[in-house]
């Protein structure tokens, strides 16, 4: 896909900070990191989320993630890092390309709370009952899925 920056870095047609690149990923760091170290894990298949990679290339691109996470800690040492991937434009996904995010983090970074200081969604999100009735309709659609 030309019209998509991620698949021209992996086609070496633009430009980028590569730290990593095999058959199946490229990574590299993002032109506005939010911390020191902040890396991209990309496939080379272009897919627009999460959800739409096939199996395989999934399990490459977390099994890169997780090995490239282990360098960036070794690298730069960390206090802790966040692993995200951000799958349509609710959840905040700016470049339509899965990608995995590998952020390492400190005490007192830029980056700040990832998480709400209470419960999201509506007033009943922390009641039992409504957490039970999430938790039925997730395990039935796994079973479905994974059936």
């Amino acid at each position: 896909m030309a019209e998509c920056v991620f698949c021209e870095i992996a086609a070496h047609r633009a430009p980028a900070r590569i730290v990593h690149e095999d058959a199946g990923v490229i990574a590299f760091l993002p032109l506005r990191p939010a911390t020191d170290g902040h890396t991209l894990v990309v496939p080379r298949t272009h897919a627009p989320d999460l959800w739409a990679i096939p199996d395989e290339d999934a399990q490459r691109l977390l099994g890169a993630a997780v090995r490239l996470g282990r360098a960036v800690r070794e690298a730069l040492r960390p206090a802790g890092m966040n692993v995200i991937s951000s799958a349509g434009a609710a959840a905040t996904q700016t470049v339509p390309h899965t990608h995995v995010h590998l952020v390492p983090r400190w005490p007192g970074d830029a980056m700040g709370p990832i998480w709400p200081s209470r419960a999201a969604g509506d007033e009943g999100a922390g009641d039992p009952g409504h957490l039970d009735g999430i938790a039925r309709r997730i395990a039935a659609a796994a079973a479905r899925l994974t059936g």
